[in-house]
């Protein structure tokens, strides 16, 4: 079970990914906090296995938590989350021990995906300006939904066919296309069909 704290102060916000993720069999929400004092104490006393923090945040922003938190829990995740895709920003958070950087404007299947990842020991940055994928490790980290279509791709099926295959609706297909799109790009403009061709093997 990949146990998640989420760390932030607009409760909307927390609210939206807690409903988005309550039916996620493999992830529980087991804590939240609006500011970054309330998140280092929920990190030491749930320790949770990700935490997803805002970066600007009442009396200690993520950056200070984060480093206060990898310094005492260097197995527990962390995933930046912020309105600002900055360098700067990117680079402190890298600094400060995070495993991830994703925009509050990503999708929530986005953050379904970094979590999953950076619980995995990838890491999972979002370049919101160049909408790119950086993901790293020994290899590019896919979802099991994805794996399944990585699959049926290099089977030759379509899109429609695939659909039919998983009982779910194309659109959710070619949802999954785009997102898989956009994280080869960071091995090369690599075709997917190409690449499913050529991964096939790594995915049974």
């Amino acid at each position: 079970m990949i146990t998640v704290i989420i760390a932030e102060d607009h409760q909307a916000l927390i609210d939206g990914m807690k409903s988005f993720l309550k039916n996620e069999k493999d992830i529980e929400i087991i804590g939240y906090a609006n500011d970054g004092f309330s998140l280092i104490e929920s990190a030491r006393r749930l320790k949770p296995k990700v935490i997803i923090t805002d970066i600007r945040m009442p009396k200690c922003d993520g950056i200070v938590a984060t480093k206060t938190i990898k310094a005492e829990l260097p197995n527990t995740k962390v995933i930046a989350f912020s309105m600002f895709d900055h360098d700067d920003a990117i680079s402190q958070m890298k600094e400060a021990g995070a495993s991830g950087y994703i925009m509050k404007n990503s999708s929530l299947q986005t953050v379904l995906d970094a979590i999953r990842a950076v619980s995995q020991g990838y890491s999972y940055f979002v370049n919101e300006a160049e909408n790119e994928y950086e993901i790293s490790k020994n290899e590019l980290f896919f979802s099991s939904r994805e794996k399944e279509i990585l699959q049926l791709i290099a089977a030759g099926k379509s899109s429609q066919e695939i659909a039919e295959t998983l009982f779910i609706e194309k659109s959710t297909v070619d949802s999954h296309r785009k997102n898989m799109s956009k994280k080869i790009k960071t091995i090369g403009k690599t075709d997917l069909t190409k690449f499913a061709l050529e991964r096939k093997y790594d995915y049974l």
